[in-house]
């Protein structure tokens, strides 16, 4: 436990609970699950269906923002941002995997972020903190998902009705309509081939996004690129806590229990894999994104590098090409925000379903789609009052990602490995957490401040 060997789930050695019988005592028996885990988080999925959840959950429409995040931290800054957050969440996700697989060794099995944290510390912060940030975190990444979804269709209307009357909320309510269907799909397992799909679109997507910005960043209508950090020392020093929030929530997920418990047992070594195929996509995705949509218009890229290619006065790319990229990002969108709803799913699985029943039972589907449908209403309502997407991007990255992301991983597996004060594995996770810690502030205050700024070109179903 005192070791200073840098954690790999190929390499710790994780202590095995008492065995009876050829298994291990404690091990959650199917008759003993309640119905949220029974029928929400079903386990048994593959490495590879690891994969695909981990990505749709990271990877998503908001990294097109990459390139404004660049503009706000500058060349040296904005590339060291991306680089330590990759690392530093992949080394988090890892963590936490490993203190899960431990837990599974030891015949406690986690299914839920709040179990975990209720078992190794204590009721309260399972109750209290963990699970409230969590469903906080998860239900706000679904609004903000259903509004860039709304985005996207009315951006697709205005290419091809410049002038046309249909307001935002309009294209918003669309989207949620599509997200009432989907909702439906009964298991998190259930969406492997979906989010099989959602990895090859956000690839599809970004590769549109990288090959325009350099067809723009070569053309004789090139915007002026100029690299410079614009603004006051006071908006330039919020600027960069901002940019930093963005990338944070860019790499968050917030689920990784979830997805770990749809793996089918043995699970040890299995998420490792996954993370790997969620990781070469995000560094071919993100940093080609980030660098080239900041090379083409550097302190004049916007909160969306879809916006740049708007234009001005005329659009930059063709007309297909434009309604191509937004309908890659539409798809995926959907996709990502099926997944965000699982947590949700899974708490009024548990409170109103029966797991002596059966799944598909008329006792179990008629509240699931009830519950299901009313949460999905709900978020689309919220998504058309409050238009904030980029403001509500950087809030959540400064008070809820980084802790649950950065932070929250380390003081698990501090507490449940122990390791000595001496090591270097203990100094890494408490660097991590002290320097996390004290981005939650700042980001937080920076966030805020920016979302007062907009506040005053905004209101209540505002057709931005």
């Amino acid at each position: 436990m005192g070791t200073a060997v840098v954690p790999s789930s190929m390499e710790v050695s994780i202590p095995l609970g008492d065995q009876k019988d050829g298994s291990f005592v404690g091990r959650p028996n199917q008759k003993d699950l309640d119905a949220g885990a029974l029928f929400v988080l079903k386990s048994r999925g593959s490495w590879w269906h690891c994969g695909y959840h981990l990505t749709t959950s990271i990877v998503a429409p908001v990294l097109l923002s990459l390139p404004f995040a660049m503009s706000l931290l500058g060349w040296g800054a904005g590339i060291v941002c991306m680089a330590l957050g990759a690392a530093v969440t992949f080394y988090s996700y890892n963590l936490l995997s490993l203190v899960l697989e431990q837990q599974a060794h030891l015949g406690q099995r986690q299914l839920r972020f709040r179990d975990i944290a209720n078992d190794i510390l204590g009721p309260a912060w399972g109750k209290y903190l963990v699970g409230p940030l969590q469903i906080a975190i998860c239900y706000g990444a679904v609004v903000a998902c259903t509004l860039l979804g709304g985005q996207s269709l009315k951006f697709i209307y205005l290419l091809y009705q410049p002038d046309g009357k249909m307001k935002l909320y309009q294209f918003i309510s669309m989207f949620g309509g599509l997200t009432l269907f989907l909702a439906q799909v009964p298991s998190f397992h259930s969406l492997r081939h979906i989010n099989l799909i959602s990895l090859i679109l956000a690839l599809a997507y970004s590769v549109c996004a990288l090959s325009g910005s350099i067809n723009i960043g070569n053309s004789a209508n090139a915007p002026p690129k100029d690299y410079s950090l614009v603004g006051s020392r006071v908006d330039r020093l919020f600027g960069v806590f901002n940019g930093i929030s963005i990338i944070a929530t860019t790499y968050a997920s917030g689920i990784i229990p979830e997805i770990q418990a749809t793996l089918a047992p043995p699970v040890k070594g299995k998420m490792f894999k996954g993370l790997c195929v969620c990781y070469s996509v995000i560094v071919t995705t993100y940093f080609s994104v980030g660098i080239s949509g900041y090379w083409a218009f550097g302190n004049q890229s916007r909160g969306t590098i879809l916006t740049n290619f708007m234009g001005d006065t005329k659009p930059l790319l063709p007309t297909w090409f434009l309604l191509m990229t937004n309908i890659f990002c539409l798809l995926q969108l959907s996709a990502v925000t099926v997944v965000y709803l699982q947590p949700t799913n899974e708490r009024f699985e548990r409170k109103l379903a029966d797991p002596k029943m059966d799944q598909f039972s008329a006792r179990n589907v008629v509240p699931r789609l009830i519950a299901r449908s009313l949460s999905v209403v709900v978020a689309t309502t919220v998504a058309t009052m409050l238009p904030f997407f980029g403001d509500i991007m950087a809030l959540f990255g400064a008070f809820g990602c980084i802790p649950i992301d950065f932070i929250l991983p380390m003081v698990l597996y501090n507490a449940a490995f122990k390791p000595s004060k001496r090591s270097f594995i203990f100094w890494v996770n408490t660097t991590i957490i002290a320097v996390s810690s004290v981005l939650v502030v700042i980001g937080g205050v920076a966030s805020v401040r920016q979302m007062a700024l907009d506040a005053k070109a905004y209101h209540l179903f505002a057709n931005v």
